[in-house]
């Protein structure tokens, strides 16, 4: 993927594109990838960076969704575990099994649960990762040698999948671009262009370009997630809101907190959601809470009660308690759910999606889960193409490769996650010995990584690499934090940029770094 040529490209452009999609995470790249492989003519405009919302700051998990089992949302389970089986033959470099062990310490939890996860491996059917069965204190502690062992009765292990949300982010973007639609970052929507009340554009931003250019098509599609609302005002001022926010809040730990390869699914938290701690890049991921938030800001903080609810319910499941010293990096995320109504839980707010359209024809896809992208843009490509009055094109996204598709990722060690392209990465590396040379000593990442993601992946920040490319802000904030300026001054080398480019990029990175590092903020 190269910026500038599809910068071009759309400036210089004289027809009108079917869709113009606006969101550059999950679910937009979902409906680019669908457009773009049924013949549609398709571009997609993301405000920052793709997946620099929502799409990167999930529990990393392509799950059926226990707690939704438990809710009776069975249309939504069902879809999610199906999907979830399509996504790990899809993309097998990104997604893979996972077992997790749900500890049992009163006498019934041990049938409550059994009988529950039974039905979620029955729904899964032919698409299921493992069967699940019970295991007595001794086989919990076998997979799960850090549980807490005082009154453990045993537990339950099960299966579900795990990948890296923004590395298939990446990949998707690429998938769209191999199937000929174009896609670019950092080209914010400032206005919906209309003819007699109908939208057929829109006006953007080129923020490197600092440009703005009108773009026409058939059809607006706005997959903007917690953002859904402010592009439905640019249609309507007047709109009542549709998306009611809710933070998750998430802390990585040492590995040493839960060694081995098993999860752990905690089924009792204060806030009604399950809690979820799972070996992730050699770390623990903790999390996540559930709390209603006012506002959409790109950049949302964990709050200081939502980190010491993960320590304490961590602490409950895990002999050795973790304190606010042993949280490598802390994120929040803010969840696009669906609801016309200001009242109740935002735990029991369904995850199912929406297709709504507007009177002057601006189609939203909005709700959902990451696991469920694909069937979501599905179903949004199919309602575009009806509005569009184009020709109905089926869906081949079933069987579509992601970029990177490989079956044997592990092959390529540190590098598994760029599946396929980990040949052509490899080959870069080893011509220049410079980039041989780890970019941190904390860090599990090449000089190498860091010109990959400018030359092949659009990466235009230093926020772009250490955040989204790779994942070292998520995985270890201080390192991260450290690595900001030899990672400002390749990507400066590549993309001809100066000091004052360097500086304001190593500041903006720490100021970033800084929120996710939690002795920091204290």
């Amino acid at each position: 993927m190269n910026r500038e040529y599809i910068v071009a490209r759309v400036s210089m452009r004289s027809e009108k594109w079917d869709f113009i999609i606006i969101g550059g995470g999950a679910t937009g790249l979902g409906c680019a990838v669908e457009a773009a492989s049924r013949g549609y003519r398709a571009l997609l405009v993301e405000q920052g960076d793709f997946g620099q919302g929502t799409s990167s700051r999930s529990t990393k998990l392509v799950h059926g969704g226990v707690r939704y089992l438990q809710q009776g949302n069975i249309s939504l389970v069902m879809e999610a575990l199906h999907e979830r089986g399509i996504l790990r033959r899809n993309a097998p470099h990104l997604v893979h099994d996972l077992p997790f062990v749900v500890p049992v310490y009163d006498w019934w939890e041990g049938p409550f649960y059994g009988i529950g996860l039974k039905l979620y491996d029955l729904m899964a059917g032919r698409h299921g990762f493992g069967p699940s069965r019970r295991l007595d204190p001794e086989e919990t502690q076998a997979h799960i040698p850090t549980i807490e062992m005082e009154d453990l009765r045993g537990g339950i292990i099960y299966y579900d999948g795990q990948f890296d949300d923004a590395r298939l982010l990446v990949n998707l973007a690429q998938t769209a671009a191999e199937q000929g639609a174009a896609v670019v970052n950092y080209m914010p929507v400032k206005a919906l262009l209309k003819d007699n009340g109908i939208i057929h554009g829109v006006v953007v931003e080129d923020v490197e370009g600092n440009r703005e250019y009108k773009i026409y098509s058939s059809v607006v599609i706005n997959a903007t997630g917690v953002f859904t609302d402010s592009i439905r005002r640019l249609d309507d001022e007047n709109c009542p809101p549709m998306i009611r926010p809710s933070q998750g809040v998430h802390i990585v730990l040492d590995r040493s907190f839960l060694p081995g390869g098993t999860a752990i699914m905690a089924p009792h938290t204060n806030d009604g959601r399950v809690l979820f701690a799972i070996p992730w890049h050699n770390a623990v991921i903790v999390g996540t809470t559930d709390t209603p938030v006012e506002g959409t800001p790109l950049e949302p903080s964990p709050q200081a009660e939502e980190i010491q609810f993960l320590l304490e319910h961590a602490g409950r499941y895990l002999s050795k308690d973790p304190t606010l010293q042993d949280i490598r990096s802390a994120f929040a995320g803010l969840r696009p759910l669906v609801s016309f109504h200001p009242e109740g839980k935002t735990s029991e707010i369904s995850r199912d999606h929406l297709v709504h359209i507007s009177r002057s024809g601006l189609l939203t896809i909005t709700g959902g889960k990451w696991t469920t992208y694909r069937r979501m843009a599905e179903e949004t490509i199919d309602q575009a193409a009806a509005l569009a009055g184009l020709k109905p094109t089926p869906s081949v996204t079933i069987n579509l490769d992601i970029h990177g598709c490989h079956s044997h990722p592990e092959r390529f060690g540190a590098l598994a996650d760029y599946g396929s392209d980990a040949v052509e990465l490899q080959k870069l590396i080893n011509d220049i010995p410079e980039l041989k040379e780890p970019l941190h000593p904390n860090l599990a990442l090449s000089k190498g990584q860091v010109v990959w993601a400018v030359k092949r992946e659009m990466a235009r920040t230093v926020e772009d690499v250490l955040a989204r490319r790779t994942r070292a802000l998520v995985l270890n904030a201080r390192a991260a934090r450290d690595a900001s300026l030899p990672t400002a001054q390749l990507m400066a080398k590549e993309l001809n940029h100066g000091k004052r480019w360097i500086n304001s990029q190593v500041e903006a990175f720490e100021a970033l770094a800084n929120n996710y590092c939690v002795n920091v903020r204290a």
